[in-house]
């Protein structure tokens, strides 16, 4: 062929549609031509119109007539059945007939489907997105097992080391582990301790944000939290176990100095980053479903690493506190070496600057569309459940102290492990059964109405807790005996259960609302409002409430039965109760369910990923046409709707209760990535058949797996065609 019809062919396959097929052997084949994208024209005048219709005629016939001058015969090979996904086979069509994208792309295949804007030249991530502020991105076909693994594992061994020490805390510093060599702490004491440091922990979020989103950037920043922070704050919490390394008394200060600070610190840090920081693997839009997925298999690590960490140390701390002090040490030692291994994998963006800027996005035009005093308003209302759940390291394990040990080894400390296991039991029910069940009936729980499921479970904890002191008073006084640890065990199984109600949904509206350059910032705010106020709460309730954790002789030491009994302690639960009621409330009223679906409305209204036009006013989705309405049913029983699964456990299944959320499904339109990211593929051409100066088809894998300087050597040649 000749150097002309060579070119030809090249403007031909350049103009066409990405579409590439690849058989056994190799070969590419191009896909026929689509019809050429529809323009609006109403605006022109009627020369104009004429000149760009012919212009779009002209373009079309060379188009055809590149194909028909390739040396090869063009022909379509489809692949395998087995290897073709359904989604592959049958693309999705949207109510206007326009081609939905995949937005759970992980195979090759799915590659096919993709316009040239979406890909990059990098054969290990071949998916590039152009965020808001313009900066190029290169995405993995399968994050998860590409880079998302060493990420979650971190957050693993991390959650090992954190309630590892959490769940001991309050028995290490009454002396429940040593009697010889401890704090001598009281009641009170103790879970202030515990409360200061999970309160800090909790706070220091936004310390991460700064550094993440401003400094340093996501993975510098946890790299700087583990390293820096959490790893000194726990050698130095192991060495206060060693009798005589810090001085002849127990060190109360270097105890404070790495409980109170380091510690939490680092925990705050990596805690804030790491989430975001797997998410972001993920290309935002075509793998938008993975991502929510993703958190999921997050929380469940988040679980696992809670229930390992929460077995081992509080068993091996009865036997020796050190050992089990130094195994948190090694796991974190561990994570933070597997988190740099994966270090070349990573996507890693840039600092976004002056983090609380209010800032202008170049292509949409408009400015942040939700506030995080928004995001904080909307976390302030599972306050009242995380009251409650921050009684599992304080109150409960008071009350577990002057009970009974089941099965010799079950202390109050090993207790919280109930709540782990409540986590992932509820999370799986509520996922693969109860969501389901609500979706093949077409109903969607409002998210505020999870937040007071979530209260209405910690209200019913905190009722078992009151009749379990009962119990307590009741067998002591009838026996003389302590009862069985067993019976908290409904505490700790209700508190996880409303966990995957309240805490998952937090999460969940706290990174879809955030702008894209506050995500960090927003899951700060959002721990803040689970973790640091209650606990700052909890610390004035329990100075308020001293008198009634004093025993018959004025003292709050009540690790004894005999001692406990005498204090008022069921006073403290009925406080408790009657905030957990008031969230439950709070949370149901119409008013603060219309601001919280306002809020999601606007946060999938101003995404920056193409969906169908936005919904139009309440009013006039309620006067649709009775026939709009039948085909949009036909639709769904005819490609079905399933639920879907979202971050940190929370899964959302089917339309709204209301007409609000009923149409709130998202698509990924084809003719809108141009538009959106408005700029030439990194690669020109890839997904189509080129051929070269010499007249042979460029093979697809050229242009991935070839360097620099073959891509460069390509333009020139191609230029030099032109």
């Amino acid at each position: 062929m000749s150097e002309d019809g060579s070119s030809k062919a090249e403007e031909g396959a350049m103009s066409m549609s990405p579409l590439l097929n690849r058989s056994a052997g190799g070969s590419t084949y191009p896909v026929p031509p689509q019809a050429p994208e529809h323009r609006d024209y109403g605006t022109a005048s009627s020369d104009d119109q004429q000149r760009l219709l012919q212009s779009a005629l002209l373009s079309q016939e060379r188009d055809l007539s590149a194909m028909t001058q390739t040396s090869r015969p063009t022909r379509v090979l489809s692949p395998p059945s087995s290897r073709r996904s359904s989604r592959a086979s049958s693309p999705a069509r949207s109510e206007s007939g326009e081609e939905d994208l995949p937005v759970n792309v992980c195979t090759e295949d799915q590659l096919l489907r993709l316009p040239p804007e979406c890909l990059s030249e990098d054969v290990d991530r071949p998916l590039r997105h152009v965020d808001e502020m313009e900066e190029v991105s290169h995405h993995a076909l399968q994050p998860m097992f590409y880079s998302v693994i060493f990420i979650l594992l971190v957050e693993l061994l991390e959650r090992f080391s954190f309630y590892g020490i959490n769940y001991t805390q309050t028995s290490y510093l009454t002396g429940a582990y040593n009697s010889e060599w401890n704090a001598g702490m009281d009641a009170i004491p103790a879970s202030s301790y515990v409360a200061i440091s999970v309160a800090v922990a909790y706070t220091t979020p936004f310390l991460g944000a700064v550094l993440a989103d401003s400094l340093l950037g996501d993975y510098k920043s946890i790299l700087v939290g583990i390293m820096a922070f959490y790893l000194p704050g726990l050698f130095l919490i192991a060495f206060t176990t060693i009798p005589g390394l810090l001085g002849k008394e127990f060190n109360r200060q270097a105890l404070a100095v790495g409980l109170l600070f380091l510690w939490p610190v680092g925990t705050g840090i990596v805690k804030s980053i790491v989430n975001v920081f797997g998410a972001k693997q993920y290309h935002p839009l075509l793998q938008s479903s993975l991502i929510e997925a993703y958190y999921v298999k997050f929380y469940m690590c988040i679980n696992i690493g809670a229930l390992v960490g929460g077995v081992l140390v509080p068993l091996i701390a009865q036997q020796n506190v050190t050992t089990a002090y130094f195994l948190p040490v090694l796991m974190l030692t561990l994570g933070g070496l597997l988190f740099m291994l994966g270090s070349s994998r990573y996507v890693k963006s840039k600092p976004k600057g002056n983090l609380f800027a209010t800032k202008k996005y170049p292509r949409l035009g408009k400015t942040d569309p939700i506030g995080l005093n928004v995001i904080l308003r909307v976390s302030l209302l599972v306050v009242p459940f995380n009251i409650a759940y921050s009684q599992m390291a304080t109150t409960f394990i008071v009350q577990g102290t002057v009970m009974k040990k089941a099965f010799g080894w079950i202390d109050a400390a090993s207790m919280n492990n109930a709540d782990a296991i409540s986590v992932l039991m509820f999370g799986s029910l509520v996922g693969n059964v109860f969501y389901p069940f609500l979706a093949n009936r077409g109903i969607k729980i409002p998210t505020t109405y999870k937040f007071a499921i979530g209260s209405a479970l910690g209200a019913l904890a905190i009722a078992w807790a009151l009749f379990v002191e009962h119990k307590i008073n009741s067998h002591f006084q009838e026996t003389g005996k302590k009862i069985s640890i067993v019976w908290q065990t409904w505490s700790y199984v209700l508190i996880g259960a409303g966990e995957i109600f309240a805490v998952s949904a937090a999460y969940e509206v706290a990174f879809s609302a955030a702008p894209p350059e506050k995500k960090v910032l927003a899951s700060a705010v959002n721990l803040f409002c689970i973790g640091a106020l209650p606990n700052y709460l909890c610390l004035i309730l329990y100075h308020l409430c001293k008198p009634w954790f004093e025993n018959s002789r004025g003292t709050t030491s009540i690790t004894r039965i005999a001692d406990y009994v005498t204090a008022d302690v069921h006073n403290y639960f009925w406080l408790l109760l009657l905030i957990s009621v008031f969230g439950v409330f709070l949370n149901l009223l119409p008013p603060v369910r219309s601001f919280v679906e306002s809020v999601e409305e606007k946060a999938v209204d101003m995404m920056k990923s193409p969906k169908t036009p936005q919904r139009p006013p309440r009013m006039e989705r309620d006067e649709e046409a009775s026939l709009l309405q039948i085909r949009r049913h036909q639709a769904y029983l005819k490609y079905g709707s399933g639920p879907t699964l979202y971050k940190q456990g929370s899964m959302r299944a089917g339309p709204a209760l209301s007409s609000r959320g009923s149409q709130s499904q998202r698509h990924l339109k084809r003719s809108m990535i141009p538009t959106l990211y408005r700029s030439d593929p990194v690669l020109p051409g890839v997904g189509t058949v080129i051929s070269g100066k010499s007249g042979k088809p460029i093979q697809a894998g050229f242009l991935l797996k070839s360097g620099a300087k073959k891509r460069e050597q390509f333009k020139l040649e191609r230029s030099s065609s032109k």
